[in-house]
């Protein structure tokens, strides 16, 4: 919730900063919110499918090889489509708003990815280096029962997620980028940052040619990011905000008149 608070609210300061009204931003996540979190729990409903309704084993374990390719991927894909929709409601365009979000998107992922120090999960081999992390007996993997500590990768991921994000700010005002382009190097950069972080994962997940299915899902948002960015390569900013919104702001004027 904080990162989402806060991903929010950088969302509106960089969208203001673009010349347009920050309650836009709020009946946006109105709508991108719900939908990123259902995306978001998709995954859990999947992977925790056989406790919840055992009349069918066999489906749930055949969706549970797809669950790791739904969380965050699924989130920020059904994001997005909320966003769409709230955009099209309120006659604003996307593309500046997804640029506003870019980095509020990253450091916000920052944020959630440190709950994982609640949960114990997303942690790597045992460790004893000074950063290494105390995972309770009831949290550690099969054979991994004797060692108390161990790599926190969720701690790598949100530290790669948070420079992420100061990546793009700075590329954003040195390199003019429209709203979509800074969105998709947003993506390209957080998810490939997720994807090697993984490789010191010893959870057990379901596996495709050697990686686990989260990667390819990743990989492949980080390779579409990557070809959008390439062909678009010609287009600089600044992005600027569709005229029509800002007419629906009553000036003085308006104020006086009414």
């Amino acid at each position: 919730m904080l990162g989402i608070v806060v991903a929010v609210w950088l969302t509106a300061r960089q969208y203001i900063r673009a010349g347009g009204a920050g309650s836009t931003i709020l009946d946006v996540a109105a709508w991108a919110v719900p939908f990123g979190l259902i995306g978001a729990a998709a995954g859990a409903v999947v992977h925790e499918g056989t406790r919840l309704f055992p009349s069918r084993p066999d489906l749930w374990s055949a969706a549970r090889a797809w669950d790791g390719a739904i969380g965050v991927p699924g989130a920020v894909g059904l994001g997005v489509l909320g966003a769409w929709i709230a955009c099209r409601r309120a006659g604003v365009r996307l593309g500046p708003v997804a640029g506003a979000a870019a980095p509020g998107l990253a450091f916000g992922t920052a944020i959630a990815g440190l709950g994982s120090w609640f949960s114990q999960q997303t942690y790597g081999r045992p460790s004893a280096l000074p950063w290494a992390v105390e995972i309770a007996p009831v949290h550690r993997i099969p054979g991994y029962e004797n060692f108390a500590t161990f790599e926190p990768v969720f701690v790598y991921e949100a530290v790669w997620c948070a420079v992420a994000g100061g990546l793009v700010l700075w590329a954003t005002r040195r390199f003019a980028l429209l709203g979509e382009r800074a969105f998709s190097l947003q993506l390209a950069l957080t998810f490939a940052g997720l994807c090697a972080a993984e490789w010191l994962l010893i959870a057990p997940a379901p596996r495709l040619a050697g990686l686990r299915v989260e990667q390819w899902a990743e990989l492949l948002t980080v390779a579409g990011a990557a070809v959008y960015l390439y062909r678009t390569r010609h287009r600089h900013g600044p992005d600027v905000i569709a005229p029509g919104q800002a007419r629906r702001q009553p000036g003085p004027a308006a104020i006086g008149a009414s």
